[in-house]
């Protein structure tokens, strides 16, 4: 019979010193439901002025710093079912997105705290961002890096 490790009492709680060094939860990817993923990540490479990468079934990456934004093609069970809510980026050229984002005729209608989603404000949390909506209904937000509200 092997002998059993050694446990000490600091390595047995709930992680030990590594608990303190780094976070229990890290948010690594967010998925976007389309129905043409080839018309998606072409979307998604003008909107974000970067390549995604096709993988396979019906999928595509674009690495967005520590979290993936993954895009699904689920036109072979239905349609896509929209984001619950938007997808915030973080940009460091908020000018920039907001012309390709004028170009693509996807800036939001909607009102955000009685100002135009669509329109590049400040606010009132002290963010300076605009919405969009994705040809697919899904709600995305860019945010000028510096700008981020973290609660």
């Amino acid at each position: 019979m092997a002998a059993k490790p050694k446990t000490t009492r600091k390595a047995a709680s709930a992680g030990g010193a590594d608990k303190a060094a780094a976070p229990a939860v890290s948010l690594f990817r967010v998925t976007l439901e389309v129905t043409n993923i080839d018309r998606a990540k072409a979307f998604y490479e003008d909107l974000l002025g970067m390549k995604g990468k096709k993988l396979p079934g019906g999928r595509a990456h674009f690495s967005c710093g520590a979290t993936m934004l993954e895009l699904v093609d689920v036109s072979a069970s239905g349609p896509s079912h929209p984001s619950s809510g938007p997808v915030y980026f973080s940009v460091p050229n908020l000018d920039a997105v907001h012309k390709r984002a004028k170009k693509l005729k996807c800036l939001s209608i909607e009102l955000v705290h009685e100002k135009p989603g669509g329109a590049m404000v400040v606010r009132p949390w002290g963010e300076r961002s605009f919405y969009a909506d994705d040809p697919w209904f899904n709600a995305i937000c860019f945010v000028e890096t510096g700008t981020e509200y973290n609660g």
